[in-house]
């Protein structure tokens, strides 16, 4: 498997992860943000993308959105390929585009909406904690793109205070503090059960 920055030479991937991310938006019954293939293209052309290939088979893959002037960078679009699911590959992406967010962009704060757990706990073993999305980009082009989510209308009517997606950010300039409860809930929720 290999997992590597996206460039021009895998563009040919980009329908493919469009119709992956809607098609798993309808599988879950939750909110995914649709993304066009020539929106993927973009993130691809920029350097601003990582994806996993095995033998020329699309397996997985995330962006980079660079938001309030270069201040905040949201991690979006983590999708997996169902035949390559429930290997740890999401995890392996989302490290590989956290180290690649941190090397572009070092000081930027970090964050990623999303109502999966799987995906909260990967950014919670990442540095990640819970915030309110006051805490988040106040950039309307950020919130643009949950335009197309099912449940855009929950977030309009709370004028951009709540949703179903949990807001988590990492902020490479906090310093480390003592674990909240928070944090020690989070930590219980996500233990491996045995």
């Amino acid at each position: 498997m290999e997992i590597t920055i996206a460039g021009p030479e895998h563009i040919h991937f980009a329908k493919t992860i469009s119709q992956t991310i809607d098609e798993s938006a309808k599988d879950r019954g939750t909110g995914i943000a649709r993304r066009s293939p020539e929106y993927i293209i973009e993130k691809m052309n920029s350097g601003n993308a990582v994806i996993a290939v095995e033998n020329d088979q699309f397996a997985g893959f995330c962006y980079i959105e660079v938001w309030g002037h270069g201040k905040y960078v949201a991690h979006s679009g983590l999708i997996v390929s169902p035949v390559f699911r429930g290997q740890g590959l999401a995890k392996r992406i989302k490290k590989k585009v956290f180290d690649l967010s941190l090397e572009k962009f070092p000081g930027a704060k970090i964050f990623g909406i999303t109502t999966g757990q799987a995906v909260m706990k990967i950014n919670y073993e990442l540095g990640y904690k819970p915030v309110h999305f006051s805490e988040l980009t106040d950039d309307p082009e950020f919130w643009k793109g949950c335009q197309t989510c099912k449940n855009f209308d929950v977030l309009t009517r709370t004028e951009r205070k709540l949703c179903l997606c949990t807001g988590m950010l990492h902020d490479p300039n906090e310093q480390k503090t003592p674990p909240s409860k928070t944090s020690a809930f989070l930590s219980g929720l996500f233990k491996k059960k045995k």
